[in-house]
């Protein structure tokens, strides 16, 4: 057998150690500060709507003092969505309300729609990485955050909370029924206070919710909901590159843990890799902090079935 020297061995343990040194000094300086708006295009709207531009932000996590943070979210008014929507977890520190609407300047003149998340009503705080990966685990709560003020300053400007409410608004003609749910992480979802089928006079539904877990898509998906818009998940966070997330930090599958995807035959659901991370955790590694640009457009026309799929089950017809 070859003999592996001592030094060899030092050499090896080394370079391992400098390499996972260079990550972390990766992931928490730079690629968790690198901004970067996406852009996705979902068919939700009936065949025949003109396109409708909404921008997605969630889990900004906002400390006083991330002025970087703050002048890019600021720039993003510079798009002129039609519609901004707010998946939650706005908050990191007892005194970021301020720094928050700020921030949002010149979106918060925009139509736009928001739920809360649990960052939203407690702080973060220290934890095990581990526990990441234990579904079960037993959740430790900071102190309490003023989510009602945020509630405040982003309704006196005319923003519709979506906390178990159903609203229906207009916005660039389209007719909109939405609603949402509190956060499901912290089990305070409670589907059944907005639980139905929207207005049928509606063009566009859409469902919000924080973190995107199934029974809660579910039951949006059954409701008949064309969109669901959610986040939480941070994209994983920490991405390995041909293997995707480590995590999701909720009930979904890794294969959503950010962008769109199908939920069920009609609705869609597109999930927010967010903009900040916890001050307890300030890394990112494969997955920039993001907003999201979605283009709404209108679906394609539903294909008859032919023939041949007349004798297969619906799954089947919808799979071919």
């Amino acid at each position: 057998m070859p003999v592996i020297s001592t030094s060899a061995v030092r050499r090896t343990a080394l370079g391992a150690a400098g390499a996972a040194v260079a990550g972390i000094g990766y992931a928490s300086l730079i690629e968790r500060n690198a901004f970067v708006l996406r852009e996705a295009t979902m068919p939700v709207l009936p065949p025949g709507s003109s396109s409708l531009r909404v921008l997605h932000l969630s889990d900004l996590h906002m400390m006083p003092g991330q002025k970087l943070k703050q002048q890019w979210l600021r720039e993003l008014d510079r798009l002129e969505p039609d519609l901004v929507v707010n998946t939650g977890d706005n908050l990191s520190h007892l005194k970021a309300v301020p720094a928050v609407v700020q921030a949002m300047g010149g979106l918060l003149s925009r139509p736009g729609l928001f739920v809360f998340g649990s960052n939203d009503y407690f702080a973060p705080v220290p934890k095990n990485p581990l526990k990441y990966f234990k579904k079960d685990h037993r959740r430790v709560y900071g102190a309490p955050l003023p989510w009602q003020d945020l509630r405040a300053a982003f309704t006196e400007r005319g923003w519709l909370d979506l906390t178990h409410v159903r609203r229906d608004l207009e916005v660039a003609g389209v007719r909109i029924a939405t609603a949402g749910v509190d956060d499901p992480h912290l089990q305070r979802d409670r589907y059944d206070t907005v639980s139905g089928a929207p207005n049928p006079l509606a063009e566009l539904r859409i469902g919000l919710t924080h973190s995107p877990e199934p029974r809660v898509l579910d039951r949006f998906a059954e409701d008949g909901y064309d969109l669901v818009l959610a986040g939480h998940t941070h994209g994983g966070q920490l991405v390995l590159p041909g293997y995707g997330a480590l995590v999701t930090n909720c009930g979904i599958d890794k294969s959503r843990v950010k962008g769109p995807s199908k939920w069920g035959e009609h609705t869609q659901l597109h999930v927010s890799a967010g903009v900040g991370t916890s001050p307890w955790a300030p890394y990112r590694f494969c997955c920039r902090p993001e907003a999201t640009l979605l283009t709404l457009v209108a679906a394609p026309p539903k294909r008859p079935l032919s023939e041949s799929d007349r004798g297969l089950s619906a799954s089947e017809a919808v799979a071919r």
